[in-house]
């Protein structure tokens, strides 16, 4: 499996995971593989409805701070994904 159908798996589980969520603004982040294991290692970010309140206040003080979410799907050598973990951000905000 090459790194673009990677990825696009890896976005699309996350999409169909949290679809009772409301995700929004759902990206790639990073990409590794890991030839030990054989796979790949993708980070997406994204938005939840909920990420979101408040932000009309944020926005009043001059902020611009929108809050995400960021998962690492873990997708095996036959293109299925294993695995969900949460990666902390550096924003802890």
């Amino acid at each position: 499996m090459d790194v673009k159908a990677a990825v696009e798996l890896a976005k699309s589980h996350i999409s169909d995971l949290f679809a009772q969520e409301g995700v929004s603004n759902l990206g790639l982040e990073e990409v590794e593989y890991d030839d030990a294991q054989d796979q790949w290692r993708i980070t997406v970010g994204f938005s939840r409805a909920w990420d979101n309140q408040g932000a009309a206040a944020m926005y009043a003080l001059g902020a611009a701070v929108i809050k995400r979410t960021y998962k690492i799907v873990i997708i095996d050598k036959d293109g299925k994904a294993i695995s969900v973990k949460n990666r902390e951000s550096a924003y802890a905000g």
